[in-house]
């Protein structure tokens, strides 16, 4: 008999909040993959055109990890019309010694939200300069929340700015994260006022057309891409790409959906360039940021391996505080 664990996304949301272990957390994911013989397939793609919907398989096994996540998150963007969120999903959490299923967490998008903040909050620890106070942020939905949310955990931030294609979801960012991090936050009409005296600025659009250009950068920015997760999605003009000082995720996947890849599509970054990823950064593999006035880009299109370590973390939680439920198959 085999005991599996159904975690709903109430049990999830109690278990696994934005806090520095869980930044911890997705940060070993980063380490595993420069330093570990990671298996991670490239990500299974489903689109459903005719309902304006896509469906994302992503997995990796990492070898210090006791267990391997299987994630399907789907995205039906109609669904709004419908009364119901565009985004939904679940992981599968299975032993890595025995293939066992060992729970089922059924988190509606949100642990991908979580450990997606805590990547853009891993950029930042590596790559942004230790004294970055200011912050701007392109996008006003949940994860512009979570990514300013997670970038005052890593350094000490004093001031956001906010621009948004919508100047009033800008202005309700601004005025409940204010609130909350107890910091002063306003918002731009456009986006060189959104990223002037800007120490870091983090992109969570799903813009189809860069918003972020060379002349917009400035010595000692470090910039977190978080929107290009899918190969039409562009926030990063390709000649920025080429002017900074660039990290990713994993190469082989942002030379497919990343920033990266419409760099090498416009010709400026050779399609066979070897690039730094994060994990290599952390590990002391290659150098991060090489001075005060070096301006980084990190190109976050999201990984399996975030997804096994975020799954491991919240299993392990529910163990100990007896969260879920549990039966035998």
């Amino acid at each position: 008999m085999t005991t599996i664990t159904l975690l709903s996304e109430t049990d999830l949301r109690s278990l696994v909040t934005l806090d520095t272990e869980t930044i911890d957390c997705v940060e070993r994911a980063f380490l595993a993959l420069a330093t570990e013989a990671v298996a991670m397939p490239p990500i299974l793609r489903l689109d459903i055109p005719e309902r304006n919907g896509e469906v994302d398989v992503k997995t990796a096994y990492l070898p210090s990890f006791e267990s391997f996540a299987i994630k399907v998150s789907p995205g039906f963007f109609d669904n709004p019309k419908l009364g119901l969120p565009s985004l939904s999903g679940m992981m599968m959490l299975l032993s890595a010694r025995t293939g066992q299923l060992e729970a089922l967490l059924l988190d509606n998008g949100y642990l991908t939200s979580i450990r997606t903040a805590a990547a853009g909050a891993v950029a930042a620890r590596w790559l942004a300069r230790s004294d970055a106070r200011r912050v701007a942020i392109l996008g006003a939905g949940e994860q512009a929340r979570l990514q300013l949310q997670a970038l005052a955990l890593v350094r000490p931030i004093t001031h956001a700015t906010v621009w948004a294609q919508r100047p009033e979801q800008a202005a309700r960012l601004a005025a409940e994260m204010s609130g909350r991090l107890g910091i002063e936050i306003d918002t731009a009409a456009d986006i060189e006022h959104a990223v002037a005296g800007a120490d870091i600025v983090v992109t969570t659009t799903p813009s189809r057309m860069p918003l972020l250009h060379t002349r917009h950068l400035r010595p000692g920015m470090h910039v977190t891409a978080m929107g290009s997760d899918a190969e039409h999605k562009n926030e990063i003009a390709p000649d920025a790409i080429a002017a900074a000082r660039y990290v990713c995720d994993r190469l082989a996947q942002v030379r497919v959906l990343g920033e990266l890849h419409h760099a090498i599509a416009a010709g400026v970054v050779a399609a066979d360039a070897v690039m730094p990823e994060l994990g290599q950064v952390i590990a002391g593999q290659v150098a991060g940021r090489r001075s005060d006035d070096d301006v980084t880009i990190c190109d976050l299109t999201g990984t399996g391996a975030q997804d096994t370590a975020i799954a491991q973390l919240a299993f392990g939680r529910a163990a100990g505080s007896g969260r879920g439920t549990r039966f035998e198959s």
